[in-house]
């Protein structure tokens, strides 16, 4: 569903199995506890295919992001770095609360990345995971 909001439901099989974890990507999981949701100036990581796990602090909330495409509402800004294919990475806590799916973020000058960005630069966004569990009528898988 994108613009608008940026997110999306895939239905699994009986195949597939799924785990109550976020992988922080040196051999470890954070286990998922939870979804409740983090106050601004949380701290919180991310995981992504690019870039890895990485951590920061919720920077502002119910932000608005004009992407080429369009503009997606209702969004939390992190100064997390994030790189471009960490788009539907997990956002969590360190006591295994789930915060949501990585949108996107801005990008240190010809890079694919804010990672080399100061923090105070850094802006990466993601939209929650409880209004997208709702929509979609799903249920968190807990450890």
């Amino acid at each position: 569903n994108f613009p608008g909001n940026d997110r999306a439901g895939v239905q699994v099989g009986s195949a597939h199995t799924l785990q109550p974890w976020v992988s922080n990507w040196s051999g470890g999981n954070v286990v998922v506890r939870g979804s409740t949701e983090a106050a601004t100036g949380a701290s919180l990581c991310r995981s992504g295919r690019t870039t890895g796990y990485q951590c920061g602090t919720i920077t502002a909330k119910n932000v608005t992001v004009n992407y080429a495409e369009g503009a997606v509402f209702g969004l939390t800004q992190s100064n997390a770095c994030a790189g471009g294919g960490d788009s539907g990475g997990s956002w969590i806590t360190g006591a295994g609360q789930a915060q949501g799916v990585t949108s996107g973020g801005n990008r240190a000058s010809g890079s694919n990345s804010n990672c080399s960005l100061p923090a105070s630069q850094r802006r990466t966004y993601f939209d929650r995971i409880n209004p997208i569990l709702s929509q979609y009528g799903l249920s968190l898988v807990r450890g």
